[in-house]
């Protein structure tokens, strides 16, 4: 029986970032996988979905040209062609993990993995062929495992994904040709995602949310101004209302909606895409059979991931929430380098979240309902890009950036961003919060002009009463 020092369950974010951590520090590491290399993030979520939206933001520019001086005779959107693009680029990354994997001498194990015993590992074939140069099913044996098998679209009761009238997300990024209308059930990230970008390509969207407000997990005055760019769009947001029936009529389908007050409404579009959050694959691991505690439908672990069980660790979104690829990256850094000994962390820290919208959001750390929920005294600053030069430049000021501060410390313990490219700031508050940094530092630390960046800062004074273009 093949012996290693460790042996990964799943080659998603966590997981193939924790074996070439685990090979850099020495271990004899194999990872087990059984559909993609680079899991659904790469494949199926986080890069095609990002491809499509850079594809409606593009489109977005197309129909905004005029107010720019730009006059664009005929404009021609193809969603084939951007689907076809966004495969491409799943494609180039999915290959380059395989490099990686490669290069770090990283074995590959094809197959459906289950743990047999303590420090055994049993992996079944699957249909399919095996990706050439990984090893065959078969029993394995390490010191450690990992299991990084990551999560899976949640199923609806009564509303089963069949490809043609109703949507699974798979479905809803690879279609070839555009619906007129679309029903999305979910107001999470996945759903308020596909609703902009189909919304962008002149899909009548309704979006449908059970909770009396879109996004739920993001800071409500954020999450109002979501609602109100999708409302801009033609976005028709229905909240506080589940959908519990959907039948096929001659236009499509028809949902129907019971509201919180008891009402019932009814809904017709020619798609329906169900987008209601992701479940952790914990099926079919062996997970009883060793005795490893679970929780909410995820796995139990410590700081480090470690289980109940010696030996058995957990990475990623099946070891719960938040489930986000590069919560999943970092917890996997964690755990391998504390299965090396060379743990010099002991903490997660802050995670930052993104929604790739138009507009998009980003966030981290606690809301301001947290925040005052838990007795935290805050000092709260906020700005509007209707005062950011850069933004207006854009033609981009719908939105805002709002930071929490600890009242006593003075410390950044929740930022909130919505407009331009926060995605790509949202790092600074998350910098900030891992070095402690306080507001009289982020005062005086200069943002270049003119930037997005400079809204971050007006925040941060306008916490202290002292913003300047406020």
């Amino acid at each position: 029986m093949p012996a290693y020092d460790l042996i990964i369950i799943g080659a998603g974010p966590g997981g193939y970032v924790a074996a070439i951590r685990a090979a850099q520090l020495g271990l004899r590491t194999a990872v087990i996988e059984r559909r993609h290399l680079g899991g659904i993030c790469l494949n199926w979520g986080c890069i095609p979905t990002k491809s499509l939206l850079h594809s409606a933001e593009i489109v977005h520019g197309l129909q905004t040209a005029p107010q720019f001086g730009v006059e664009l005779r005929e404009q021609a959107v193809s969603l084939s062609k951007m689907v076809e693009r966004s495969r491409g680029v799943s494609g180039q990354l999915n290959a380059g993990v395989q490099f990686l994997l490669r290069k770090n001498k990283i074995d590959v194990i094809w197959g459906e993995a289950e743990l047999a015993g303590h420090g055994h590992v049993r992996v079944k074939a699957v249909t399919g062929e095996s990706p050439k140069g990984t090893l065959p099913p078969g029993d394995y044996e390490a010191a450690d495992i990992i299991v990084a098998t990551g999560a899976r679209e949640r199923a609806l009761p009564g509303i089963d994904p069949d490809g043609r009238l109703i949507w699974s997300y798979h479905h809803a990024m690879t279609a070839r040709e555009r619906p007129a209308s679309l029903i999305v059930i979910g107001g999470g990230a996945i759903g308020v995602e596909f609703a902009s970008f189909y919304a962008a390509l002149g899909t009548k969207v309704t979006l449908v949310e059970r909770m009396p407000r879109i996004l739920p997990l993001e800071d409500a005055e954020i999450a109002e101004l979501m609602a109100k760019a999708l409302k801009k769009k033609g976005v028709e947001v229905v909240c506080g209302g589940g959908v519990t029936k959907v039948v096929a009529n001659m236009a499509g389908l028809a949902a129907e909606i019971r509201q919180a007050g008891g009402g019932v409404r009814t809904l017709e579009a020619e798609r329906l895409l169900s987008a209601a959050g992701v479940v952790a694959n914990i099926e079919g691991l062996g997970l009883e059979r060793l005795g490893v505690e679970l929780s909410n439908g995820t796995i139990r672990t410590d700081a480090n991931g470690r289980t109940n069980v010696a030996g058995i660790h957990a990475i990623g979104d099946v070891a719960g929430p938040p489930m986000l690829a590069h919560k999943a990256e970092r917890e996997g850094i964690l755990c391998v380098e504390a299965i090396a000994g060379k743990s010099t962390h002991s903490a997660l820290g802050a995670v930052p979240s993104c929604v790739y919208a138009h507009p998009q959001i980003a966030s981290i750390g606690l809301t301001e309902e947290a925040a005052r929920a838990a007795g935290e005294a805050v000092e709260i600053g906020r700005f509007s890009l209707r005062g950011n030069g850069k933004a207006m430049t854009l033609g981009e000021t719908d939105g805002m950036v709002k930071v929490i501060f600890d009242a006593a410390s003075r410390k950044v313990v929740g930022a909130h961003m919505i407009g331009p490219s926060v995605s790509e700031l949202i790092a600074v508050f998350s910098l900030a919060m891992t070095l402690g940094a306080t507001r009289e530092q982020l005062i005086t630390t200069i943002f270049p002009h003119p930037t997005i960046s400079e809204a971050m800062h007006e925040a941060i004074l306008a916490s202290d009463g002292r913003a300047i273009h406020a």
